[in-house]
């Protein structure tokens, strides 16, 4: 009987498993992607009544806010400074390729105009759509749009919170009900890729609140998320959309492009990348400017411009984009710390950026000098770590032949040495920059 059962069990699995492998990503899904990867760069925006209290997204969680008190922030949640336009044209003027907008977080408040929660941007006093200025926004200046989704709830009685492993303070008091709550986000997500024009993603977080925490053996969700339907009902929608899933695991079916929360592809600094980077899908590492997501006003601890440009090309040389946070203040505008680092980094993509957007990466392992990004016959070598004493370094398992080599700014001759083991690029000669040095290889 033992025997039955497991061989029971096993063909329940291929079959499920089977079901499960059935998507078929489109052809104009297929060059989303291919876009997608190329852009390199992105903007986050966290913003929301979360902002008011000035101590990050997790307000709500972190303090045992009751529903009853959090929907108060809704009766004064009024940004009169924001300006869809500036936000956009900043993220542009960065050489940002993308904004990917929080329209509904854990705390579940949407920020447009839906017809499924009164909690919701229009019953505060600034009663605007913020989804649909910024998307219009977007679409008028060439800005792709991904919208950022929580699949968690900490106010709705129908999420099964009982089951969950953050919001447990939060005064609820129904029981869950998924399949309740299931209608209610398709509902919602049908919304935004209905009313809002073409939409390049979705991307979703909150599937870690069904499971045992990062880095356990067994994180099977505890309940049936049904990602199935839902990822069927976007791409049924509008095919091109993108989906990616913050679960911090292997991608599931259905998914076009694999994300990183605060590392790069194949680290785990943070604890929550545990996850193997994929070798098909389109990779995305997201980071803030300081340490928080949402705003945070407190929190100075900022990146310098020279740490998230190192960041920028640390993911491209690993074949990644790098979305980089902001967390606006409660009334609409973008503190300017992270405005003037933005507009340093626009700066050095206008100089360099042909070494990153539509580059590809993994062209050889991250090394300690830097990383090498690939474009057409094009290798572009980013010294990132080097000394002025250092007078070579050294690139292993190098493959292409090497045709010419120069600086990238001012296209001075360098001098190099092929062999079968590697390649040597001599720097004697070649003025280091601070930030990114980097030699232009020509290849075969």
């Amino acid at each position: 009987m033992k025997r039955l059962f497991f061989l029971f069990v096993s063909v329940l699995f291929f079959v499920t498993n089977v079901k499960a492998q059935t998507y078929t990503p489109t052809l104009e899904n297929l060059k989303a992607r291919e876009v997608f990867s190329n852009d390199r760069f992105g903007l986050f925006i966290h913003w929301g009544p979360f902002s008011i209290p000035g101590d990050g997204e997790w307000v709500m969680n972190n303090r045992n806010i009751t529903v009853k008190n959090y929907r108060r922030l809704m009766d004064f949640f009024n940004p009169i400074d924001f300006d869809a336009a500036a936000w956009v044209s900043m993220a542009k003027n960065a050489g940002m390729k993308y904004i990917t907008l929080i329209t509904r977080h854990h705390d579940g408040f949407s920020m447009w105009n839906t017809k499924y929660s009164d909690f919701n941007i229009m019953n505060t006093p600034f009663k605007k759509d913020v989804v649909k200025l910024i998307a219009d926004e977007c679409h008028k200046q060439g800005i792709q749009l991904f919208l950022y989704y929580s699949l968690l709830d900490w106010t709705r009685e129908d999420y099964p919170h009982e089951t969950g492993r953050t919001g447990q303070h939060t005064g609820r008091k129904g029981k869950g009900d998924y399949a309740s709550y299931l209608q209610f986000m398709k509902n919602q997500l049908t919304e935004l890729l209905t009313n809002y024009g073409t939409i390049a993603g979705i991307w979703f977080d909150g599937y870690w609140d069904q499971t045992a925490p990062e880095g356990t053996v067994d994180r099977s969700p505890r309940i049936n998320w049904r990602l199935d339907e839902i990822y069927g009902l976007i791409h049924k929608l509008q095919p091109r959309c993108l989906i990616g899933n913050n679960h911090h695991l292997t991608p599931f079916p259905g998914e076009d492009f694999q994300m990183f929360e605060k590392d790069l592809p194949g680290q785990n600094r943070s604890g929550l990348s545990f996850q193997q980077p994929s070798q098909q899908l389109p990779l995305e590492t997201c980071e803030t400017m300081n340490n928080s997501w949402g705003f945070n006003i407190t929190d100075t601890s900022y990146k310098s411009v020279k740490e998230l440009i190192h960041y920028l090309v640390n993911a491209a040389g690993r074949n990644a984009n790098f979305l980089l946070n902001v967390g606006p203040m409660p009334n609409g505008k973008i503190q300017p710390e992270f405005v003037y680092t933005l507009q340093e980094i626009g700066q050095w993509l206008k100089e360099n950026g042909k070494t990153i957007y539509g580059t590809k990466g993994n062209i050889v392992e991250p090394q300690k000098w830097g990383v090498i990004t690939a474009e057409n016959k094009k290798l572009y070598v980013h010294l990132l770590n080097v000394t002025e004493n250092e007078t070579y370094i050294f690139t292993p398992d190098l493959k292409e032949k090497i045709i010419s080599a120069s600086t990238f700014a001012g296209g001075s001759k360098v001098k190099f040495k092929q062999m079968h083991e590697g390649t040597f690029i001599y720097l004697d000669g070649i003025k280091t920059n601070d930030t990114d040095t980097i030699v232009q290889l020509n290849i075969q």
